[in-house]
């Protein structure tokens, strides 16, 4: 037996340090091309003004829809934000899905809304509509109120009494710069034919002060929590996500905030109601929609639009959040299985669905295995301290360089934050981040596993305190 277990042991190590070579190699080359894009961006900035593209013609009117439950708390700020965005023609549709708080009396009574008779024509199937509401003096603001549904439904109702040719998705308990709307919509006026998808960044509004629905001043959290997600945002973002969009290989756009083609999501279907992962789902679904039509395509991802939103700052609402996020994953995935390493749907079944298969969605389950191979190789004896240590070591400085990478791309792109102290506080984050916060977080990607295989449809609870 125990020949048995060295023979494991020793194919499972090789096994995993390939895996992990692999794996690193791809987020240094996503570092490295995010650099190229970052400079690419930092110059179109300079030669246009994004002041000069709003003149134009070319410019396509925008339904912001914002599905908002229980967001009594920031459901103001967020509308007073969206309703003050630099933007020539659009307009924002919130649904109130079922709230049970005060989430609509508050809008009515800040907005003085009534109650009207809308016409519309119901495209995609949603739950029962109570209720439309207007006011005159905010022309932009439409509020719907109907029966609990789920965000998905809630995106679909929108979608259903929505104008415009491009929809942009929002969440209700978040704010966008003033500008965020002229930049996120720039790839469909450079490239409109192929231009379906684009998204911002998101930023945590932890510790920053938000009035009147605008960023006033940025803050780093005292949140231990919430400074290790920061660190996690800025190395998914700026690191992830620019090097996959530049590649074509985005598989999601971040549901708080994201810009797409009507005419796309309705041949759809629109969201796809049964599941815990609408926007990486929906993603997803358009690309395999277009490969099979045969049609050309980008999803872009767009460092300078910023949307803020609250992360979680305890351990119970960050695990449900992760929880669910990795359910969605394993639905996407078995949902979409046919199209991995599938070559009819290009790059989408050759290196995007293998990425986030390989290292997204089984990353937690392999990092298990590691430990579990650890422990039963030193009960029997069988590990060598040294180099099992000396492993340890560079998996650490690895991780650690790649956070640190994403932090001096914040500062190159954007340079948010005001106080060089802000930044220097999250240095040691970049560390501790790989021997405390990143193994709980993959002991609650592998407790996903379970929770789906159990059924879990639920979102979890998430608390926040608002703006």
């Amino acid at each position: 037996m125990k020949e048995a277990l060295q023979m494991i042991l020793s194919v499972s190590s090789w096994a995993i340090i390939v895996y992990f070579l692999v794996l690193n190699s791809f987020y240094l080359f996503f570092i490295l091309t995010s650099v190229f894009e970052l400079l690419r961006f930092r110059q179109l900035q300079l030669v246009l003004k994004t002041i000069e593209i709003l003149p134009t013609p070319l410019v396509k009117p925008v339904s912001i829809i914002a599905p908002a439950f229980n967001e009594e708390n920031s459901i103001v700020q967020s509308v007073t934000n969206l309703l003050s965005l630099d933007y020539p023609v659009y307009e924002v549709i919130v649904v109130n899905d079922g709230s049970t708080d005060a989430t609509l009396q508050k809008l009515v009574e800040n907005f003085k809304l009534k109650k009207v008779n809308f016409v519309f024509r119901k495209v995609l199937k949603t739950k029962p509509i109570r209720g439309v509401y207007l006011n005159p003096d905010y022309p932009r603001l439409l509020v719907v109120d109907k029966e609990n549904g789920k965000k998905a439904d809630a995106l679909n109702a929108g979608l259903n009494l929505s104008r415009y040719p491009l929809f942009c998705a929002v969440d209700s308990d978040s704010v966008l710069d003033r500008d965020a709307l002229q930049k996120v919509v720039r790839p469909f006026l450079e490239d409109p034919a192929r231009t379906v998808a684009a998204g911002g960044i998101i930023r945590l509004s932890n510790g920053c002060v938000i009035e009147k629905g605008q960023l006033k001043r940025m803050a780093m959290p005292k949140n231990i929590l919430v400074r290790f997600q920061i660190i996690e945002y800025l190395r998914a973002f700026l690191g992830g996500r620019t090097g996959l969009s530049v590649l074509n290989s985005l598989l999601i756009i971040s549901g708080a905030f994201g810009i797409f083609r009507k005419d796309v999501v309705m041949a759809i279907g629109g969201y796809r109601k049964n599941t815990v992962g609408e926007d990486m789902d929906l993603v997803v679904r358009m690309r395999r929609y277009l490969h099979e039509k045969k049609q050309k395509f980008r999803v872009r991802f767009l460092p300078d639009p910023i949307c803020w939103t609250e992360a979680p700052s305890n351990l119970r609402s960050l695990a449900n959040q992760r929880n669910r996020w990795h359910r969605g994953l394993i639905e996407t995935m078995l949902a979409n299985g046919k199209m991995l390493f599938n070559p009819r749907y290009g790059v989408t079944g050759l290196l995007a669905m293998p990425f986030y298969f390989l290292f997204e969605l089984l990353g937690p389950l392999i990092e298990l295995l590691g430990y579990v191979l650890f422990l039963a190789g030193s009960v029997f004896g069988l590990v060598n301290y040294f180099y099992a240590a000396l492993f340890f070591a560079l998996a650490v400085g690895v991780g650690s360089m790649i956070s640190l990478s994403s932090i001096l791309l914040e500062e190159f792109s954007m340079r948010r934050y005001p106080r060089t102290r802000d930044v220097l506080g999250l240095l040691p984050f970049c560390f501790f981040e790989n021997i405390i916060y990143r193994q709980y977080l993959s002991w609650v990607r592998v407790k996903a596993f379970v929770d789906f295989l159990k059924g879990k449809k639920e979102w979890g609870k998430i608390e926040k305190k608002g703006f």
